[in-house]
């Protein structure tokens, strides 16, 4: 498994509420494209975000399900972007000690495909970038929400 972990400026629930809207994967999940629908119980287990992977005119189209999800800590989720495999994913966040702010940590790795074959040290080369970029889009979201969802 990779794990990133990142310090934002802003309240578990503001990153929570961005988790929790499914419409706006695209805009903090690298790779993706575009999302196609939503089901209406995301974020609960097995709800599903159908979605694009790649570049125009090049898309894959593919879907995310929803494994577990805490309303108040966290949600795991299982990504798939065939033909290279499946990924287990789990997004954590937790307060920062005297309400500076909170912290979220992603771990995630291959768990079905061909992605499974490739050595770790070569997948973990590759989850560990996109997931600092995933986290900085995720936290530049959650500290643009609405002001009473942030920390002071």
């Amino acid at each position: 498994m990779v794990t990133v972990t990142r310090a934002a400026r802003c309240t578990p629930g503001a990153v929570l509420g961005v988790l929790a809207d499914g419409w706006s994967y695209s805009s903090w999940v690298v790779g993706t494209a575009r999302v196609r629908a939503v089901d209406s119980t995301w974020p609960e287990p097995g709800a599903r975000i159908l979605h694009s992977v790649g570049l125009w005119p090049a898309l894959l189209d593919d879907e995310t399900v929803v494994r577990g999800w805490d309303a108040g800590r966290s949600i795991e989720l299982q990504a798939r972007g065939w033909p290279a495999g499946e990924a287990r994913v789990l997004i954590e966040v937790e307060p920062q000690h005297g309400g500076s702010g909170c912290r979220i940590r992603v771990t995630e790795d291959a768990d079905k495909g061909p992605g499974t074959a490739v050595p770790r040290p070569v997948r973990s080369a590759v989850i560990a970038p996109r997931n600092v970029e995933t986290l900085r889009r995720l936290i530049f979201l959650a500290e643009r929400r609405a002001p009473e969802q942030r920390s002071s």
